[in-house]
């Protein structure tokens, strides 16, 4: 009896633990390595009633940090099954709202455009540590965990160094009379530039030259292209995150071809590298596309 009696304890005892180990894996269990997990289980609940941030004043503000980041989704994301995929971009949108109050996020579809990404974010705040926190939950996301950073650069909008009222009063004036007037812009291109330690130890007054040249080279181009400057010295590894939209890209075409043309482009020893290249698309638009949810493979 007493052996049976033991034998049955040893039973229960492994029924006990298979039991102990189904619940923990129903509640913490991860998929097997190369797969990421989803993120939302960790991610605290969004607060309700936030008002999003003000989309006009953020854009227009000085002192407001602009981080890049670049991503090529990798490929096993398409593997993954549609009703996966379709929750995977459910949860980026969630994570977006979550940050709403703190951050604006602008997103564009490179596929087909550039062999190293897919697509890129673009997202402002009045804090950097901000934009860390949302970009932190987005790779948390399973649609983050797939997706492979290829290029990240912050930068910071600052008022106008030389082409400003007091130091170059008419070509100010005639800076800011200069405005978009091609159909609304359907694409993006950001190109990071690095000046020469050469451009940074000349005299003011030569930068301001060179300045003067390269704002009176693109007035004409303005009326084609909508542009954007983020100073980036100090903060990524180049001195200026250069943004524009467009909708004639021949016109962007020939505004590059001038600036190559003129003496202020002996002093940039990076001009791109990357250059990226894409669509004005909503962030949902971006991730169903790039999800396939609107088809099962």
């Amino acid at each position: 009896m007493a052996s049976i009696s033991v034998l049955h304890w040893h039973r229960f005892l492994g029924l006990a633990a298979a039991m102990t180990l189904a619940f923990a894996g129903a509640a913490g269990a991860q998929p097997s390595s190369g797969t990421p997990a989803s993120g939302p289980a960790a991610m605290a609940p969004a607060m309700p009633g936030a008002a999003p941030i003000d989309r006009a004043k953020i854009l227009s503000a000085t002192g407001v940090f602009g981080d890049f980041s670049v991503y090529k989704l990798r490929g096993e994301y398409a593997m993954l099954p549609a009703a996966d995929r379709k929750a995977a971009a459910a949860e980026v949108l969630a994570v977006i709202d979550r940050h709403k109050d703190k951050v604006t996020v602008d997103a564009y579809l490179t596929r087909g455009f550039d062999a190293n990404s897919d697509y890129f974010l673009r997202v402002h705040a009045y804090d950097l540590a901000a934009a860390q926190g949302f970009l932190t939950d987005f790779r948390a996301t399973r649609f983050g965990a797939y997706s492979e950073v290829t290029e990240n650069l912050v930068g910071v909008t600052k008022g106008l160094n030389y082409i400003s009222k007091d130091k170059a009063p008419a070509l100010n004036t005639a800076l800011f009379a200069t405005t978009y007037t091609d159909p609304a812009p359907r694409y993006a291109i950001m190109i990071p530039v690095k000046k020469s330690a050469e451009w940074w130890n000349m005299p003011e007054q030569e930068r301001m030259k060179a300045i003067v040249g390269h704002t009176e080279t693109s007035l004409k181009y303005l009326v084609n292209v909508k542009r954007k400057l983020y100073h980036a010295t100090g903060l990524s590894d180049a001195d200026f995150i250069t943004y524009f939209e467009v909708n004639d890209l021949e016109a962007f075409n020939n505004l590059s071809i001038a600036l190559m043309e003129i003496p202020e482009n002996k002093y940039q020893p990076r001009w791109g590298s990357p250059i990226v290249l894409g669509t004005i698309q909503t962030v949902e638009s971006v991730v169903n596309t790039l999800s396939m949810t609107d088809r099962g493979m």
